[in-house]
């Protein structure tokens, strides 16, 4: 499985059979140049706003799932589980949907937006979890602190950070996010060195959770 990030929260994930993409984003509102893609299978949102559901960008005719639900295209299963997208049970920001997507027997969460903690239900919805995509900017989803919360809940082999500030982003609208240093720091894990493309197996996923810095 090939991963690669095409910035905020969008992911494109390539296995053998399926290649699916995570959260596509209006380049315009967002400031980071969204990249042409051909071939994608499966278009995964987690919730409405242009950040994060720009679907028009993605060539051809990909399964768009944009809700809780259980879906299946060439061997990739994809659970969405009904979250929120603050800590008040929507009543700021609306739902989230977060991905529980298996491929390649690898099990990846994408947390989309969300703005709490797991509940046990959830949790146990979501076990045995491979490789974790979890926002950390804060402001619209959950605090660096909080997303280090949400690692201990999932006990994640391989935790990849996003929706977090960088220089790309749109100052004016992205200012208040904070940068992916503050979650590193929290976890302990300063100083880890961003990769732009990752290759997984099942049988090389490492013993220890480990931290893995995209751009």
């Amino acid at each position: 499985m090939e991963i690669t990030y095409l910035g905020h929260s969008s992911f494109k994930i390539r296995g053998k059979k399926a290649t699916l993409v995570t959260d596509p984003f209006d380049e315009e509102m967002v400031g980071i140049k969204f990249p042409k893609l051909d071939s994608i299978d499966i278009v995964t949102v987690s919730h409405p706003h242009l950040d994060h559901s720009d679907t028009k960008s993605i060539n051809g005719n990909p399964l768009i799932i944009s809700g809780p639900g259980e879906y299946e295209v060439k061997g990739a299963r994809i659970y969405g589980i009904q979250t929120y997208h603050d800590s008040s049970q929507g009543k700021e920001r609306g739902k989230n949907t977060v991905y529980h997507i298996e491929m390649d027997g690898i099990s990846i969460i994408h947390c989309g937006d969300i703005g709490h903690k797991f509940n046990d239900k959830e949790i146990e919805l979501l076990d045995g979890v491979g490789l974790l995509f979890v926002p950390v900017g804060g402001v619209w989803t959950v605090t660096a602190s909080q997303a280090v919360e949400i690692v201990s809940q999932l006990e994640p082999r391989i935790i990849i950070p996003m929706h977090y500030k960088t220089s790309k982003h749109k100052q004016e609208s992205f200012a208040g996010l904070a940068e992916v240093g503050i979650f590193l720091k929290e976890m302990g894990k300063e100083g880890v060195l961003p990769v732009d493309k990752l290759n997984i197996t099942k049988d090389k996923l490492p013993v220890e959770p480990t931290i893995v810095v995209m751009e």
